[in-house]
């Protein structure tokens, strides 16, 4: 038996033993060949966060790879063993920004009183944003196509449909219970209750980033329920 050190992932030495009929691969995680199960270095999230923070204070253009690599202090060959290519890595980004957004949109829409639900749903954008200041920037202030003007990659392509065909499933849906009409007009009409409303709240603050001060929760309240109430009152 035998043994050859090589180096993995990283740098990291790694011993590869050789027996008769097997053949195992130890991967040591520190320089001294010491303790083992060492969490990999620059994992995805932490990429994903960067490549966020970048976004949101230049823009689309900011997070490159290299710009990327800078800010963790890490080899742009690191970026690329969790992503392909840029475009892989801001579809991601963008994907799971609205995804953390429609978790909690799409549960108060789906609420069983849809009045209430429906509150809850315009009010979870303030919510979100003071919460979330970084995404919400990415979100906000610029469209998909500002990061990905080539369209999704092929990796993401299902994904990102899904994604989309949640967001009108429920939409859909709170219409249909709220007004019982999915017709273009009460569609046009909902969206602007729930999402275009407390968007156009909301985007000033985020431009300033600052967080929504608590007014605008009031102000999106009253507006949503003036709406609503009309929607109610007449046909669409």
């Amino acid at each position: 038996m035998g043994s050859i050190a090589s180096r993995g992932e990283g740098g990291h030495p790694t011993l590869m033993v050789h027996c008769s009929n097997s053949r195992f691969i130890l991967e040591l995680r520190d320089a001294n060949m010491g303790a083992m199960g060492r969490p990999a270095r620059y994992p995805a999230e932490e990429i994903l966060d960067a490549a966020a923070r970048l976004a949101a204070r230049e823009g689309p253009t900011g997070p490159t790879i290299g710009a990327i690599a800078e800010a963790l202090g890490a080899p742009t060959g690191s970026i690329y063993h969790r992503f392909r290519s840029r475009d892989v890595l801001l579809a991601e980004l963008w994907l799971q920004t609205v995804e953390s957004f429609q978790a909690g949109f799409q549960a108060a829409l789906l609420a069983p009183d849809t009045r209430e639900g429906g509150l809850e749903a315009a009010l979870h954008t303030p919510r979100w944003v003071r919460a979330h200041p970084v995404p919400s920037r990415l979100l906000l202030l610029h469209r998909r196509e500002d990061f990905l003007p080539g369209g999704w990659p092929a990796e993401v392509l299902e994904r990102a449909a899904e994604l989309g065909r949640g967001g009108d499933t429920a939409l859909r849906s709170f219409a249909g219970r709220a007004l019982r009409s999915t017709s273009t007009e009460a569609m046009r009409r909902v969206r602007y209750a729930v999402i275009d409303l407390p968007y156009a709240a909301v985007r000033p603050h985020v431009h300033a980033d600052e967080p929504p001060p608590p007014i605008v929760d009031e102000l999106i309240a009253s507006a949503h329920l003036a709406v609503m109430q009309q929607l109610e009152v007449g046909a669409v």
